[in-house]
């Protein structure tokens, strides 16, 4: 349980500093004027991404795109906000977009990851339990471990995804023009506090050890 503990602290302090930051930058404005949905417009279309449509979408950071339907959807608090913030995250969406056009390895390898990581996350704990139930089985204790695990693959292979968005947008507001020299270094303050909430791989890796650890050894019982 410590384990479980240490995990939910990191989770908590990422999702605090994410929220802190975005907060304190959300009411510094851009000096371009810019709203994040026109921000992501420029991006795109200098990019040459014509068929990537730009939507408005409800709630707070909720901000993502989807690469089957090439639509980048921008939040509340992003799509009309000319704030440096808003413009940082926008930027970071459409270096998602970027990388789709451009058949980025790890993107790839995350979309594929999608379907198998959902279910095993849905599934991991009822199949474990069933197994627990039957003790005798192992094969289904070891069946959720490993459903389990493909979630933790997951989280692990969006990394360096969200990191390259990151970093692709830094360099596309800097080389634009769209925000100012401090206008850039207030908006990697806010995509690196952003890049914390990532930690969460760092908890999914501490609950599989805990799972490990708690069943690992039923086999050799």
């Amino acid at each position: 349980y410590i384990l479980v503990i240490i995990g939910m602290v990191i989770s908590l302090i990422a999702s605090a500093k994410v929220k802190g930051t975005y907060a304190k930058y959300s009411r510094v404005r851009s000096r371009s004027g810019l709203t994040g949905a026109e921000a992501a417009e420029r991006i795109l279309r200098s990019a040459g991404l014509y068929e990537v449509r730009i939507e408005h979408i409800a709630g707070s950071l909720t901000d993502h795109y989807d690469p089957r339907s090439k639509v980048l959807r921008l939040s509340d608090s992003v799509y009309g906000s000319a704030s440096v913030a808003a413009i940082g995250v926008a930027a970071h969406e459409c270096g998602h977009a970027i990388q789709d056009d451009r058949s980025y390895a790890p993107l790839r390898i995350r979309n594929s990851l999608v379907p198998i990581a959902n279910i095993g996350t849905q599934a991991a704990w009822p199949i474990i339990l069933v197994g627990l139930v039957f003790a005798s089985s192992n094969f289904l204790v070891n069946l959720g471990i490993l459903l389990f695990s493909l979630g933790v693959l997951f989280q692990l292979v969006t990394l360096p995804v969200e990191f390259d968005a990151s970093g692709r947008a830094i360099r596309i507001l800097s080389d634009s023009g769209i925000l100012y020299e401090e206008e850039i270094k207030q908006t990697r303050k806010v995509l690196g506090a952003a890049a914390m909430t990532y930690v969460a791989a760092a908890a999914s890796i501490l609950s599989l050890l805990r799972l490990l650890i708690l069943f690992g050894g039923r086999n050799r019982d």
